[in-house]
């Protein structure tokens, strides 16, 4: 009777603390999108100059393949499922621009790191697809 009154408030327990952080994490995207503008968090490849990707941390959120195959100058390659495995290497100091083939997976990552307070993080809008056919593509090489 001992064992089962235990289990039974270990689950409980288990399940207190699952829904209490459910809860905030809730609570910590509900602020995030009341008091986020529309287009926050997003650079459209034709805002694109050298100097801006001189002044950012690129990241390239694609698979090392691809990003080995083309990227743009100077990013460097955090696979989108791995940037809060890496999240130390997120700068906070500087802006930080992350890029997929079509802006679908590093919005996701995006989104993460700006509910997490990475205010200073934008997702290029349609991704290295876009912006391959933009023409600020020639414009930073």
């Amino acid at each position: 009777m001992m064992k089962q009154m235990f289990m039974l408030a270990s689950a409980f327990l288990m399940t207190s603390a699952v829904t209490i952080r459910a809860d905030q994490t809730i609570e910590m995207f509900r602020d995030y999108v009341n008091f986020s503008t529309y287009n926050a968090g997003i650079i459209r490849p034709d805002q694109l100059s050298r100097d801006i990707i001189d002044s950012v941390v690129l990241i390239d959120t694609r698979s090392t393949e691809e990003f080995e195959f083309l990227t743009i100058p100077g990013a460097i390659n955090i696979e989108w499922r791995d940037i809060f495995d890496k999240i130390e290497h997120i700068p906070t100091d500087k802006t930080v621009i992350l890029f997929c083939n079509t802006g679908a997976l590093s919005a996701q990552a995006t989104f993460g790191l700006r509910t997490l307070g990475y205010e200073n993080v934008l997702m290029l809008l349609g991704g290295f697809d876009h912006l391959l056919d933009s023409p600020s593509y020639t414009d930073i090489n």
